[in-house]
């Protein structure tokens, strides 16, 4: 079974198209998508072409699916949200009762798309490190350890 990773746009998520790539990839029934969601035939082909969905369709999606779709945003903000101008400022903690997570956190995904930048010619190695705070250490890492695997599974 030959798989095709399909390369995600982060800047611009249409999250229904990728709902519909994991139902085809899944093999799922749309009776069984109904039931589980309780909706229509047509309410699920509204979903399909929506470029957003509400956050407790889209957790029930998730389950059904058996795929973290949130991730696909949380990727959305590493690579975008702008960076913090007091970064290398020592900062106090920020008392929130909110979970505190890591930002600098790089799924296969996101180091793909950014080989993917480089390698098209889309953006240099500096622009990288500029645009999205990547280290160039980390960067020249990614370079050498997962380039020669993108050339293989191309092959």
């Amino acid at each position: 079974m030959i798989k095709h990773n399909v390369l995600v746009d982060f800047k611009d998520i249409h999250m229904g198209n990728l709902i519909k790539l994991r139902v085809v990839e899944k093999k799922i029934g749309l009776l069984r998508i109904c039931g589980f969601l309780k909706c229509s035939a047509e309410e699920i082909e509204k979903m399909y072409i929506s470029s957003s969905i509400d956050s407790e369709m889209l957790l029930k999606w998730s389950k059904l699916l058996e795929y973290d779709f949130f991730r696909i945003y949380s990727q959305h903000i590493i690579l975008f949200a702008p960076c913090n101008s007091d970064q290398g400022k020592e900062q106090p903690k920020e008392d929130t009762v909110l979970p505190n997570f890591r930002k600098s956190l790089y799924t296969r995904e996101i180091i793909d798309f950014m080989l993917n930048e480089y390698n098209s010619g889309n953006m240099s190695r500096q622009e990288i490190h500029k645009r999205y705070n990547i280290p160039k250490s980390t960067f020249h890492k990614w370079l050498n350890k997962y380039n020669s695997e993108l050339k293989r599974s191309e092959e």
